[in-house]
């Protein structure tokens, strides 16, 4: 059976152990220096930590040090990738070629999405490099997956929920020339969120104060099974800076998907153990969303963002029925309560107010001005769900058997596991025989069935033994205890680290010039292009001086598509004057169209 990995981000060491307690198969987490997500670093003795709770599930954990890295970070990022590897990382995302230059223990490697893993001649570089594993683009379809698919050989990772940056990965600039934090850097300061003007040729306003380019959230949670078949062995939840909240719902949520689809197909599995008995009803559109798509999965869609605003929307409610003087109605299938907070659009705009009471099918909210008979309303924060997340305290199962014998003169407990591993407990010196042995035996199974919140699930105690002894209940707490922790200590003992075999290959680039989008920002990196046979290169953006009408940013996502002026697809016929411009307060921002290879390009107007 093919093993498929649900991969779960980690802020920090205690979302990385909710992660797994939750159904992880994997978590990725960064290290206190060199990743895409600043925000969220983390000490190698913490990633240490977190790979032995992992590895206690057969979970795996992954490091992220995907950004772009100077001269003088490349002594400093070789040690650290050492101190990974020794901490027990099962894998490193990375983004700067000039890694593979330097002297690395043997730590499989996977080429993060910044890496712009978008046209297939790349990738199929990257996979003849030798890397283990190829994280894809967000925007690719199932058609151009299942190409990648046949044409290579490494394993297959892709995003299924969270924020979708509109920027192809890796190419986005629009950060970096405007405030000078880089996104390559791990420090984007997010200029796809904030609110533009749509400006024609002629200088007329199409649209005014917009977010544009502000995506709604991946959710591909219906689409799993078809991914999977595609060849996606890596199923990807976006969110290293979201809460434990978001990791509990959204973990649970998709293993429950993914359960649901192994049961029914014996072609696929999970790629760890154990099981979590999930205590409420998962649902991702309780937590942080900016409203659902699924992108280019499926092909274009429509309506790919939330023109009205970047922030969380929630879930939608239905629609206010009645305004009165201090509390509205609402026609919902959903139960409201005290604390709930909701939001709805009005002229452009998304507002918020609290429900202070409820009353019957009466909410009484915070203010009452704004809100109109008819309007659709979110909850974009249910009070009731969060507090039932928060206290949640699941734990994660692995299912074994224990089973009692008697031999030579020794009695046994041999605690055996869902995996096939085991360990025992021996007592040299026999018990006392018990004077009514059906009572003994019973009270054995019981106390040692036992399992509170251990890691395990003893789903049987096997009694094998001619005689049945005498045991005080705090002998059999101890036994089961003590075995119980030497079995821990065996699974962690017992967990393989795959090391890498990887050998960089003498192939050429795809192309013999590249221009700064190749991110080049250190010796090691032109040393590497310069091996694979570029023969002119540009230095990365960060490092080199911004030039007239700097590329921003390069998507697939198209504005006019949005707004339904794609002659290509949507026969539109009398398009604003091109070319079409972004503003904001301070600056101009040009649009151009590359109709053919479905592109759009963002560019500095002067410089």
């Amino acid at each position: 059976m093919k093993k498929i990995e649900l991969l779960v981000p980690a802020k920090n060491l205690e979302s990385g152990m909710v992660a797994i307690n939750y159904g992880a198969d994997a978590v990725y987490i960064g290290a206190d220096r060199f990743g895409a997500r600043a925000a969220a670093s983390n000490t190698v003795k913490d990633i240490e930590e977190l790979v032995t709770y992992a590895h206690k599930y057969n979970a795996k954990v992954f490091v992220t040090l995907n950004t772009i890295l100077f001269d003088k970070e490349l002594e400093e990022a070789e040690k650290l990738i050492h101190e990974i590897y020794d901490a027990g990382a099962d894998a490193l995302i990375i983004q700067d070629m000039g890694i593979l230059k330097m002297n690395l223990p043997p730590i499989p490697l996977h080429a993060s999405t910044q890496t712009n893993n978008y046209d297939l001649e790349r990738i199929q570089f990257l996979d003849d490099l030798g890397f283990e594993r190829i994280v894809l683009a967000r925007e690719l379809s199932l058609e151009e997956i299942r190409k990648v698919k046949s044409k290579t050989k490494a394993e297959l990772e892709f995003f299924i929920h969270g924020s979708l940056c509109v920027s192809l990965s890796g190419q986005c600039y629009f950060s970096e020339a405007i405030t000078g934090r880089s996104a390559n850097r791990g420090m984007c300061a997010q200029m796809c969120r904030h609110p533009y003007n749509l400006v024609d040729a002629d200088g007329k306003k199409i649209v005014l104060n917009s977010h544009l380019l502000s995506l709604k959230d991946l959710n591909l949670g219906k689409d799993l099974k078809e991914m999977i078949q595609a060849g996606v062995m890596s199923l990807k939840i976006e969110g290293r800076l979201k809460d434990i909240n978001y990791v509990k719902n959204v973990v649970s949520f998709y293993r429950q998907k993914l359960d649901e689809i192994f049961a029914s197909d014996n072609e696929f599995t999970k790629a760890s153990s154990g099981k979590t008995q999930i205590q409420f009803e998962p649902d991702p559109e309780k937590s942080f969303n900016r409203l659902h798509s699924d992108y280019f999965l499926n092909g274009r869609g429509e309506e790919l963002v939330n023109k009205n605003s970047p922030k969380s929307m929630g879930k939608k409610l239905g629609r206010v029925r009645l305004v009165m003087s201090n509390y509205i109605t609402i026609r919902t299938q959903e139960e409201l309560h005290n604390g709930d907070g909701l939001c709805f659009i009005k002229d452009g705009e998304v507002l918020g107010v609290r429900v202070d009471k409820v009353d019957g099918n009466h909410f009484y909210v915070s203010d009452i001005s704004k809100l109109k008979s008819g309007m659709e309303i979110y909850r974009n924060h249910d009070h009731d769900f969060n507090k039932k997340l928060l206290a949640d305290k699941s734990v994660r199962k692995v299912a074994a058997k224990i089973e009692i014998t008697e031999i030579e003169g020794k009695l046994s407990f041999i605690l055996k596991d869902e995996d096939g591993l085991q360990s025992d407990y021996v007592l040299e010196t026999l018990p006392d025989v018990a004077n009514n042995e059906e009572r003994a035996i019973s009270n054995i199974k019981t106390q040692l069935a036992k399992s509170g919140i251990t890691m395990f699930d003893i789903e049987e105690v096997i009694f094998k033994s001619t005689q049945a002894y005498f045991f005080r209940m705090s002998e059999l707490n101890e036994i089961r205890r003590t075995l119980f922790e030497k079995h821990e200590q065996h699974r962690i003992k017992s967990f393989v680290r795959k090391d890498s075999v990887m050998k960089i290959q003498d192939i050429p680039f795809p192309k013999t010039e590249v221009d700064f989008t190749e991110n080049i920002s250190n010796e090691k990196a032109r040393q590497f292009y310069k091996e694979h046979g570029v023969i002119k290169q540009e230095e990365a953006l960060e490092i080199s001086p911004e030039k007239v009408d700097q590329l921003l940013m390069t998507t697939r996502y198209c504005i006019k598509h949005e707004l339904g002026y794609c002659e290509r697809f949507q026969g539109a016929k009398n398009t604003p004057p091109e070319p079409l411009y972004l503003e904001d307060q301070n600056r101009k921002y040009k649009l151009s169209f590359d109709c053919k290879n479905c592109l759009m390009k963002i560019r500095m107007v002067g410089g």
